[in-house]
């Protein structure tokens, strides 16, 4: 029995990497830590994911580039970032001072791109792992995404494998025809674990002025929207790989948190929950602990797979 002043132990390990609780930040919504760092003390955190860095600076799409949708939001940022060097110069002094895992997120337009942005991050002694996005468009095959087809998500998890000297993480997308089948593309391609899902496609209009409302027409949907579509995922590639995995999608509660550990997940991130509310974070690491108080659960890794299906 768990009595209230023990504390139950929410630390998790993830290819090596101890993580002090499940909570990480996804890709895209916690900039690089420093922003969020002026709301509360994020080493309370398992981990943060960072926003995606690529080989060049890039300056992202135009504007208006996020829009409101019932229960969740689309995002056309266009992975606007300062580059690599920009990234180790500006961004990597502070994230040097963190107790918390540093996941960088990598992305490019090229299997090239990738390899050199891979080499350079990994190299840094403050970050743990690498987050993949293959959501990216590759420009060499005509603009289709890297992690569209399992057979060119094992390529360019190889190829980054090669490059990279901590665990590698790959970030599947939902806009596929299996996504087990990627996964499985992704383990045989040598990656160490698996984060999904990324955002969902999806478009939002106004009908009066009889246009887009972002102006890269088309964007990714997060948000609680696409939260039964994640949890079927992770449930599905749980099945199918032995990789650990990374859930994400709609993460609001603590309730969400411990629905995608039973379905599979070590370890999750969350996402637009920061936009919505900057202390979401910490937030869900405190409502986690009185969770599992409540309900006697002393160790929370004894969670992940548990769903009776």
């Amino acid at each position: 029995m768990n009595h209230s002043n023990n504390m139950p132990d929410l630390s998790v390990e993830l290819c090596g990497v101890r993580l002090k609780n499940p909570i990480l930040t996804a890709s895209g919504t916690f900039g690089y830590g420093k922003e969020y760092a002026q709301f509360y003390d994020i080493n309370v955190l398992g981990g943060i994911c960072t926003k995606g860095i690529t080989k060049e600076k890039r300056e992202g799409n135009p504007s208006p580039r996020i829009a409101e949708t019932p229960c969740g939001m689309l995002n056309s940022v266009g992975l606007q970032n300062p580059g690599v060097d920009g990234f180790i110069r500006d961004d990597v002094p502070f994230l040097q001072t963190l107790s918390t895992a540093v996941i960088a997120n990598i992305a490019g337009k090229t299997e090239e791109d990738y390899c050199y942005t891979a080499e350079r991050v990994s190299a840094l002694d403050c970050v743990k792992m690498v987050e993949l996005n293959i959501s990216c468009p590759n420009v060499k095959a005509g603009g289709m995404a890297f992690g569209v087809l399992p057979e060119s998500v094992q390529r360019i998890t190889r190829a980054v494998k090669k490059h990279c000297v901590k665990p590698l993480m790959v970030k599947l997308s939902p806009n596929v025809a299996n996504i087990a089948d990627n996964a499985r593309a992704a383990e045989q391609g040598g990656a160490d674990c698996v984060s999904l899902i990324n955002t969902v496609g999806g478009m939002a209009i106004d009908w009066r002025a009889r246009k887009p409302i972002l102006a890269n027409v088309c964007g990714g949907l997060s948000g609680p929207a696409v939260k039964p579509i994640a949890l079927k995922m992770v449930y599905e590639v749980h099945k199918a790989v032995r990789l650990p995995i990374v859930g994400l999608g709609g993460i609001m509660t603590a309730d969400d948190v411990m629905e995608f550990l039973v379905a599979g997940a070590t370890a999750v991130q969350v996402g637009s929950a920061n936009i919505f509310d900057p202390m979401a974070g910490v937030n869900l690491v405190n409502e986690l602990t009185n969770l599992c108080k409540r309900c006697n659960i002393n160790t929370l890794r004894d969670l992940t797979g548990t769903l009776n299906a």
